[in-house]
């Protein structure tokens, strides 16, 4: 009598989360493309991955690639889409298992986006200024190695989130129990923690992000990614600070003063080591790029398009090891 009750009650657990599950699948199934410019398509391995383009063709372009969370997409660019266009032509991609990007059932790993960003780069672009967001960073670092990037500017960038946990990308894969799992994970104050906490230093910034984010992470197949992620076995397999030092594509670090998930002295370390430039963004945590986004278009704009032309700018990174240069706000 015992065990028919566990049992029942068992079976009535799993049908409420699959039916919770459903329910939250169809509250987000409408899921707009919201940045400014052309939705377009690319293919590749099978998949197909949306990406924004923005700007005058004729003008240098620039690839942007968002950070990798529950409900990351493209969308973390809006605030400066706009603003860039008026001096590049914008493209703005959804990495594949994220955002308006087909999401299959892969087991995501750093050499697939490394391939996917390298390959995205060469059919789409030309010799594009790539902007990397965290744990992207190290994936346009070890994209670039064998493209043709511009510049690199890597927006407080990291290949290291801590221990691998496989069971834990298993566990988040299996059908009911892993979508239960996921759905609380990248339920509205869980992403709104990890804005509030990492992402924002103003929290009052935060209501639109929170929404799209968790329409993103809502999507048929949203999990795959993320597990890969939440398990660890997302971070390449290779120092940072050693693949920085060796690069040939000119780079350049960007950092949040107020960052704690990966905080400034990280960058300064990096900046030391690799002997590249590093721009401090004040009152700013992980998105300085999405909390301030005239400064940050400022630095590109100044320092990348000016000085091409050899123009001296008043903002932006001064040269030298270990420099940086303050951008208040």
């Amino acid at each position: 009598m015992r065990i028919r009750t566990v049992l029942g009650g068992l079976l009535g657990t799993v049908g409420a989360a699959a039916l919770g599950n459903r329910l939250l699948k169809r509250r987000a199934s409408e899921f707009d493309h919201r940045l400014a410019g052309i939705e377009r398509t690319y293919r590749w391995r099978g998949m197909e991955a949306s990406y924004t383009v923005a700007g005058d063709p004729d003008d240098e372009e620039m690839l942007l690639l968002h950070g990798i969370h529950a409900g990351a997409s493209s969308y973390e660019f809006e605030p400066i889409v706009e603003r860039l266009a008026e001096n590049y032509r914008v493209v703005a991609v959804d990495l594949p298992g994220f955002g308006r990007s087909e999401r299959p059932p892969l087991v995501y790993s750093a050499g697939l986006y490394a391939d996917f960003i390298r390959d995205f780069a060469a059919d789409v672009t030309d010799e594009p200024i790539v902007v990397a967001s965290s744990l992207t960073g190290a994936f346009a670092v070890d994209a670039a190695d064998e493209s043709e990037f511009a510049h690199l500017v890597l927006i407080g960038p990291t290949a290291d989130t801590g221990d691998e946990r496989p069971w834990l990308r298993t566990l988040i894969r299996s059908p009911v129990v892993g979508t239960t799992l996921f759905n609380l994970l990248a339920s509205k104050p869980s992403i709104r923690y990890f804005y509030d906490r990492d992402g924002y230093y103003d929290p009052d910034r935060i209501d639109e992000e929170v929404e799209y984010a968790w329409t993103s992470a809502h999507q048929p197949g949203a999990r795959y990614a993320p597990a890969s992620f939440a398990s660890g076995t997302l971070d390449p397999d290779f120092d940072l600070q050693t693949e920085l030092a060796a690069l040939e594509t000119p780079t350049t670090l960007v950092w949040g003063r107020d960052a704690e998930l990966v905080p400034l002295r990280e960058g300064r370390t990096l900046a030391d080591a690799a002997d590249l430039d590093l721009v401090v963004i004040d009152y700013a945590t992980q998105l300085p790029h999405a909390e301030h986004p005239e400064k940050f278009v400022e630095y590109l704009t100044t320092e990348l398009l000016e000085g091409e032309l050899g123009v001296d700018s008043d903002v932006g990174s001064s040269s030298g090891v270990g420099s940086d240069s303050d951008l208040e706000t």
